[in-house]
This record gives C-alpha cells, structure tokens and sequence, in this order.
C-alpha cells in the first residue's frame, strides 16, 4: 500500500508507520510505503514536528525519507490512498487508466488535514484520524484473512 500526500513529510510518513505499526501488531504482512506528489522535499526525512508527535506516540519516523511519485508505482502497488481531493486528483492525472482502481481517499470521502502550516494541535489531530483509520483498516483486513 502507497500512501500519499503532496511532499511526503507530515501526512503520508505518518500513515505510513501507523499502519505498519498496527498491521505488525495483528500479524499482516502487508508492505507500506508512501510518497509526494510533488518534489519539494525528496530525500529529507519527515517534518521535525510529525516525528515528534508520533514518537509520543510510540511510532519512528526518523528512518523515512520523502520521495515523488513514480511511474512504476501505479503497477506496483494494489492500493495507493491520497491524503486529500487535490493529491487524489494528481494521481489520477498521472495514473494509467486501467490501473485508476487503485486509487481513493485515505479517510474514504473526508481529506485529511494538512498540519504543515498548523500548530502543535494540528499534528496531533493527524495522528488520531491516522490511528483511528489505521485501525478500522487493519481489522478489515484481519477479518477478510479469516
């Protein structure tokens, strides 16, 4: 599963480790990894704020590194969740057409917030729909290998 949101530093690192996390604690072997859209942080690990927060929280940012979205990433992953409407939208322009069933919001119809330009209450509410999403998926997922 490929996360994504626009320069792969607060919101999709974060639902990355998250459901990571959680899928390990229920024994799903699932590979996670996330991305950006755009380029303007390739290379740089998460925001210092988002790894903050998710270490409070008992999860390690500190070994991700942004990344853009490839091309080769709409074959190799079964499900890729965009972080918000304006992220889904540029994936669906770059996404081949036969493989645009792979594509859907993170939260299902709702956009999760940037905490980019936000306060400290701002990484923390990313983090509680992270974790509250994080965790209806991976029960779904539990049930659907039983």
């Amino acid at each position: 599963m490929l996360l994504v949101c626009m320069g792969n530093i607060c919101r999709s690192p974060t639902a990355e480790e998250v459901l990571r996390v959680k899928a390990r604690q229920s024994g799903l072997r699932i590979e996670f990894d996330s991305a950006g859209t755009e380029n303007y942080h390739v290379g740089d690990p998460p925001d210092p704020r988002s790894v903050r927060h998710a270490r409070e929280r008992g999860y390690d940012l500190s070994a991700l590194r942004a990344r853009q979205v490839h091309a080769a990433d709409f074959q190799a992953f079964d499900l890729i969740l965009a972080a918000d409407e304006l992220n889904l939208r540029e994936l669906r322009r770059r996404c081949p057409a036969e493989e645009r069933h792979r594509l859907a919001l993170f939260l299902g119809d709702v956009a999760l917030p940037d905490p980019y330009y936000g306060e400290s209450d701002d990484f923390e509410k990313v983090l509680d729909l992270v974790e509250k999403q994080a965790a209806a998926l991976v029960s779904a997922w539990t049930q659907a290998t039983e």
